[in-house]
């Protein structure tokens, strides 16, 4: 078994298929099927579950991509530490809900090692892609939360994808408004005070439940209800037609500007954040380093 094999398998799960991977490594798709049967041939085992949706990894395949992603991972420090050489191409994604946060910790993670060369994935979506991606291991890491709501459903989700919550704060619900917004200078708002303004929510296809959705408080009734598919949008609702979102009151004014601002919510509930990851995988350094600056950009938050 060779090196160059290790990345092969690594490049079929990061990308989600063999052709894929085939066209991101500059090779044949036969020639990278083939190198695929000859690693599995070798350690008696089969890496991959073939269906006639795709192939996703065996339970003995998260193990082996854990073990490969460390090899290599020893390979490069080795190699940038006595032959002088820079250190390889860095691969990492993350699938999370739409925090600011999560974007200012990817940000510090880039800046912080400032590398030649990396190709990262940074995926904006919804809850139920977040627990499937991390479970098919398109992302390393989800970050998601759970309340006392959703809690019973997610935690069955995790338990059945072989997939674990860390913690990483508790907040109380904030709402975001424009900073122009007649709430704007209210110290909290009660729930009654944003009957007249459009509740702005994220929408989640065809897993729209309750359970998934990114704002508590969802089964609320609205007079007027929005659903909206990115950050961007959102943030153009609340200043255009004076919507507001529920969140975690955690804003970045660095990324986002200062014309959204965050307002404590009256209410008795409460959000913990956290990340998600594969129960038997080792990360890699990269999502190691990720959760780190997650930590720091989130450390002492208790809204």
């Amino acid at each position: 078994m060779t090196l160059q094999k290790l990345r092969y398998i690594v490049a079929i799960v990061e990308s989600g298929s063999v052709s894929a991977a085939a066209e991101r490594l500059f090779i044949s798709q036969p020639s990278l099927s083939a190198a695929l049967r000859e690693v599995e041939d070798e350690i008696g085992i089969e890496l991959f579950s073939r269906t006639n949706k795709g192939i996703t990894l065996s339970p003995a395949g998260s193990e082996f991509l854990g073990y490969a992603r460390q090899v290599l991972e020893q390979e490069d420090m080795l190699e940038s530490r006595f032959l002088g050489k820079k250190s390889s191409r860095r691969h990492f994604s993350v699938s999370t809900q739409h925090y600011a946060f999560a974007v200012s910790a990817f940000v510090n993670l880039i800046k912080k090692y400032d590398a030649d060369e990396y190709e990262y994935i940074f995926r904006d979506t919804r809850t139920y892609e977040i627990l499937d991606d991390v479970k098919t291991l398109k992302s390393e890491v989800g970050i998601i939360y759970i309340n006392d709501f959703n809690e019973k459903v997610i935690k069955h989700q995790l338990h059945q994808s072989q997939l674990e919550f860390h913690g990483l704060f508790t907040a109380r619900p904030h709402i975001f408004v424009s900073s122009k917004n007649p709430l704007a200078g209210k110290p909290s708002i009660r729930i009654e005070d944003l009957d007249e303004y459009p509740c702005l929510s994220f929408e989640q296809g065809d897993y729209n439940s309750f359970y998934y959705s990114e704002e508590i408080l969802s089964v609320l009734p609205h007079k007027k209800k929005i659903w909206v598919s990115d950050r961007a949008t959102i943030f153009n609702l609340m200043i255009g037609l004076n919507g507001y979102t529920v969140s975690t009151g955690i804003i970045s004014p660095e990324l986002n500007g200062k014309d959204i601002i965050s307002i404590p919510l009256e209410s008795d509930e409460r959000i913990t954040v956290g990340w998600i990851a594969r129960k038997d995988l080792t990360l890699s350094k990269s999502a190691q380093e990720f959760i780190g600056e997650l930590t720091a950009v989130t450390a002492g938050i208790a809204l």
